[in-house]
C-alpha cells in the first residue's frame, strides 16, 4: 500500500470505526439475534374461566411453516357476543415483530413460507410470548367464515412461522 493511501486510512480510522459500529447496531436492531435464544412464556387464564358453558366456535391445530410451531388455536364466543382467539399449549420460535393474525385459507399466499407483498389479514395483535396460553380479541367486524386461518406471522420479514385452519366446532 502506498504511503499516501496508508496515511489517508489512518487519518480516517475513527470515522470508519464509527460507521462500522453504526452498521452493527442497525443490523442488530433489524434482526434481533438475541431473540433466537430467549424464550418468553405467558400463561393467561382462559377468557371463559368464569363461565364454564362457553364452548369454542372454531378450532384448529397449529403446524409449522418457517419455524417449529405447535399448539391449538380456538375462537370462543362469549355470552356478550365478544370473540377471543386462544392459543393453548402454544410454542414457536421467538423473533422480531411477530404478530397473530387471521387470514383466508383460500389465499394462495398462505402456501408460501415467505410472503411477497402484503398478507390479506385481520390483525389480532403482536405476539405476547413465544410459549404458553394466550388470548387475543377478535374484532367484531371480522367474518370468520372468510378469515378462517390463525397465522403466526413475522411482519418485518414477511415470514409465516406457523398456521392453523380453523374449523367450526
Amino acid at each position: 500500500m502506498s504511503d499516501h493511501a496508508s496515511s489517508w486510512l489512518s487519518g480516517k480510522k475513527w470515522i470508519l470505526a464509527g460507521i462500522a459500529v453504526l452498521i452493527l447496531v442497525v443490523a442488530w436492531w433489524i434482526f434481533r439475534p438475541e431473540k433466537l435464544w430467549v424464550n418468553v412464556k405467558v400463561n393467561e387464564p382462559a377468557p371463559f374461566a368464569a363461565n364454564a358453558d362457553v364452548q369454542p366456535a372454531y378450532t384448529g391445530v397449529l403446524f409449522s411453516r418457517a419455524h417449529p410451531t405447535s399448539g391449538r388455536a380456538s375462537i370462543y364466543r362469549m355470552p356478550d357476543g365478544k370473540r377471543e382467539l386462544r392459543l393453548t399449549n402454544f410454542t414457536t420460535s421467538n423473533g422480531p415483530d411477530v404478530h397473530v393474525v387471521l387470514a383466508q385459507s383460500a389465499d394462495e399466499t398462505l402456501k408460501q413460507t415467505f410472503i411477497k407483498g402484503d398478507l390479506n389479514d385481520v390483525e389480532l395483535g403482536q405476539m405476547k410470548a413465544n410459549e404458553g396460553d394466550q388470548n387475543y380479541d377478535v374484532p367484531d367486524s371480522t367474518d370468520l367464515d372468510k378469515y378462517d386461518t390463525a397465522v403466526i406471522y413475522c411482519a418485518r420479514f414477511h415470514v409465516i412461522f406457523g398456521s392453523a385452519k380453523l374449523d367450526k366446532f
